[in-house]
């Protein structure tokens, strides 16, 4: 790897138009080693275009973008060595368990011991007993968790994690989630894109918001924060949420 500079991923000045429509104006972002960025915004706003200039499956109009120290332009291989990217949906085959799944990403990546790495895999995110069984009998956590977990074979040290919880039910995004913490404290950098503000919250270091194909807030939750007035204190009864309530009953009529 290449160690120049403190961030793990770089952007400056990018620029991306699809004929009329420009996507990226003008992005500069840091994402530092080992720590979690949510890419905020909306439908539209560019955080798949950016993930997939730096995935080096687009080609950018103008600015430049390192991963791990690899310009993403002049060594795309390097940068493909360094990174994995999951999608809004699991890229499982169904028809295959999930140890096979495993197995088969690390024969592409010409690792040694293939079956090793798929069973130590498969403890990591808690597949062990599931993992003789076909993807398709997976639950959309399951499935989600091994999907990320073949992104993982090789130890890419950083992650893309394009909305992954897309379409999941509470429980299973809550499965997730603890992915990620995981994946973090284990030293892995996350650029993680979603539309749940839930998300960012519970799981950024940092939260970067793109609106209109630029960066327009880049802070922790707490500078963010500081950027509105200061609170008024009103004590008011806290009533749960749907959220809350849907993983109380359901976890209470599984015990």
């Amino acid at each position: 790897m290449n160690d120049t500079g403190a961030a793990a991923i770089r952007v400056r000045g990018m620029r991306k138009s699809y004929g009329d429509v420009t996507v990226l104006r003008g992005v500069d972002l840091d994402v530092e080693k080992g720590s979690i960025l949510a890419l905020l915004g909306s439908n539209g706003a560019g955080k798949t275009t950016l993930v997939r200039i730096l995935s080096t499956l687009l080609t950018a109009d103008a600015g430049t973008a390192s991963v791990c120290g690899f310009d993403v332009a002049s060594e795309p291989l390097r940068v493909r060595e360094s990174i994995s990217l999951t999608g809004q949906f699991a890229a499982v085959d169904e028809v295959l368990t999930g140890r096979e799944n495993l197995v088969l990403v690390a024969r592409l990546r010409h690792l040694p011991a293939p079956g090793s790495v798929a069973d130590a895999l498969l403890a990591r995110f808690r597949l062990t007993d599931a993992g003789g069984r076909r993807a398709a009998t997976y639950s959309g956590g399951m499935r989600r968790r091994l999907d990320i977990a073949m992104s993982l074979v090789g130890d890419p040290a950083v992650i893309y994690l394009d909305e992954p919880t897309t379409g999941l039910d509470p429980e299973a995004r809550i499965e997730v989630w603890d992915v990620v913490r995981r994946l973090a404290d284990a030293g892995t950098t996350v650029l993680l894109t979603t539309q749940y503000l839930d998300e960012a919250e519970t799981l950024a270091d940092r939260v970067a918001i793109l609106n209109d194909g630029r960066i327009i807030a880049d802070d922790t939750l707490d500078g963010l924060k500081r950027l509105l007035p200061a609170a008024t204190v009103e004590y008011v009864e806290k009533k749960p949420t749907l959220e809350e309530i849907f993983l109380a009953v359901t976890r209470k009529d599984a015990a």
